[in-house]
């Protein structure tokens, strides 16, 4: 997802800024890290998904996961 590079970091934060200033929100992928996740943070990025929260699940699972844990 993200190099710790500057020069890939100067892209995803021009990235973030020109989705912002349309009025979009910015949904980063692939996040692994908690340094990925703490620099997307102080780059204004809206929201994350990513190994790091959690393993892509198939909808049977989530299906039976959302009604145990939200009121959905």
């Amino acid at each position: 997802m993200l190099n710790e590079g500057l020069d890939s970091q100067a892209i995803v934060l021009t990235i973030i800024q020109l989705a912002k200033n349309l009025g979009l929100n910015v949904i980063a992928e692939g996040v692994e890290t908690q340094a990925q996740l703490d620099l997307l943070k102080a780059m204004g990025c809206n929201q994350v998904q990513g190994y790091f929260f959690a393993k892509p699940t198939p909808v049977q699972e989530m299906v039976l996961y959302f009604p145990k844990h939200y009121n959905v």
